[in-house]
């Protein structure tokens, strides 16, 4: 079978690699350009990828993402080690006893960079054989075979140079634009809706270094993996990364005048001074800043509406990660679920080598399997933590969608709000939730576990008020902090 990829970012490396280990032919057709050589962190640092913006945001991969390179490219995990990433034993923060039980080497996570885990992979991926990468190429069409919309299928795709390149299966790997639904709709074929929940939230994030990047940790990780928390009005939570850096996200409701100060380094330094657990991080002295404070909106959940298995599908195209689906870059699922989805799909792909509509329908099965409980999940919980944000600053509830609109889901069932208490004194209800929290499982899996919810009962009985720990500043008490702060009407400093 050979493969054309449209999009050389995570999912699409990830495809390209399995898919050429398994002596399938793939070409990756990259619009921007090539990573240069060197160390990876030095080449991540120059590696200039404006179709690509997000990279400069902070990512987390979390213990799916482990589990995923581990089973499918160990090379890989073992390449960004080298390269300065670090594993991370969730385990540590069990409660106790301390007693290892059946699952726990799936609860690690790997602190790393996203540009330096995609030079590591794209290395990977072009020094595979049978996988090209091409890059300054944009797929812009697709070439078809004759009939009408329910029958056809792909042969190949159109570049932006008006090269026509055959294929027996084309994937969109083009991340949230999804640019396939722009070859549906210039072949002429309709192309459905898709689903859409805002998740109307901006983030501000900072990378830094430490000066002492081989010293102990400034702070403890009371996440996990990650310091901070998410409170009533805001969250500040902080992941360590590659090399001694980590990176600083707030996350506020953007028409939020009363912290608009956090796009300010000063503003950003003040409320992590504030914020429990990033203080001993933010100290004079202990790190310095790697880049501005970079500010940005979270994009929709959102769930293809022209996804394989949909009704108007072309047999053999194909979509991975963010353009099959996307889920709220605030919940850290997104990279991992791609990487998933990537050595998942490449598995189909390899299991069906006529391809048909057994493939496309092996495909549909294995994306709904795999994306949609957590494009539902996502869509739940970036509203309900709007809506609280919005009822701390005082503002009304943004308007409810209309009844059977189908822009916001059913949400799946979720862990209920007592596992959170619970999960600090009973290591199987950790367990349980830690595995949601790293996209391991969903809520209905692990709800569905035997023994567990009567776990969770016996736990949430017996588990008693919360440890005192740091209190976060109220909103009045950040608000002050931040009010000498403040940008200028209309900008930022």
């Amino acid at each position: 079978v050979t493969t054309v990829i449209a999009g050389g970012g995570v999912a699409g490396l990830a495809l390209a690699l399995a898919l050429g280990a398994r002596g399938h032919r793939v070409r990756v057709l990259e619009p921007g350009g090539a990573p240069p050589d060197g160390p990876a962190a030095k080449a991540a640092g120059l590696w200039h990828r404006p179709g690509v913006p997000q990279a400069r945001h902070d990512h987390i991969l979390n213990a799916l993402g482990v589990r995923a390179l581990r089973r499918h490219a160990p090379a890989v995990l073992t390449a960004a080690l080298d390269e300065g990433a670090r594993l991370l034993d969730l385990t540590r923060a069990a409660p106790p006893p301390a007693t290892a039980l059946p699952g726990d080497e799936d609860f690690v996570t790997l602190v790393v960079r996203r540009p330096v885990l995609d030079v590591v992979l794209h290395r990977a991926a072009r020094t595979t054989p049978g996988v090209t990468i091409r890059h300054g190429v944009r797929v812009t069409g697709l070439t078809l075979t004759p009939g009408g919309p329910a029958g056809r299928r792909v042969r190949g795709v159109v570049t932006d140079s008006g090269e026509r390149i055959a294929a027996d299966v084309v994937v969109d790997a083009t991340g949230i634009r999804s640019a396939s639904r722009g070859w549906l709709a210039a072949a002429g074929l309709p192309v459905p809706d898709d689903l859409a929940v805002p998740g109307s939230l901006r983030a501000y994030g900072r990378f830094y270094r430490l000066r002492d990047p081989h010293g102990p940790l400034p702070g403890p990780l009371n996440r996990g993996n990650a310091a901070g928390g998410v409170w009533d009005h805001y969250s500040a939570v902080l992941h360590p990364a590659d090399n001694g850096t980590f990176a600083v996200t707030f996350g506020a409701l953007p028409g939020d005048r009363a912290l608009a100060a956090l796009a300010t380094p000063g503003g950003f330094t003040a409320a992590g001074r504030l914020s429990p657990f990033l203080a001993p991080w933010l100290a004079d002295g202990v790190a310095e800043p790697l880049g501005p404070v970079r500010v940005t909106g979270m994009p929709p959940n959102l769930w293809r509406g022209d996804a394989p298995g949909g009704p108007h599908r072309v047999g053999g195209l194909l979509r991975t990660g963010d353009a099959a689906g996307v889920t709220d870059p605030m919940f850290g699922r997104g990279m991992s679920l791609a990487l998933a989805h990537a050595f998942a799909l490449a598995g189909v792909i390899d299991g069906h080598p006529a391809g048909g509509p057994e493939l496309d329908e092996a495909a549909a099965e294995v994306t709904g399997r795999l994306l949609r409980p957590w494009y539902e999940r996502g869509a739940h919980d970036s509203r309900a933590r709007v809506e609280r944000w919005r009822a701390a600053a005082g503002l009304p509830p943004e308007p409810a969608a209309s009844p059977g609109d189908g822009s916001v889901p059913p949400p799946g069932p979720g862990l209920p709000p007592e596992a959170a208490a619970a999960a600090g004194t009973d290591p199987v209800v950790w367990r349980g939730v830690t595995r949601v929290q790293t996209s391991l499982s969903t809520p209905a899996e692990v709800l569905a576990r035997e023994g567990f919810r009567a776990r969770l009962r016996a736990a949430a009985r017996t588990a008693g008020p919360a440890p005192d720990g740091p209190r976060p500043p109220t909103r009045d008490e950040l608000r002050r902090a931040l009010a000498a702060r403040r940008p200028p009407e209309g900008g930022t400093e």
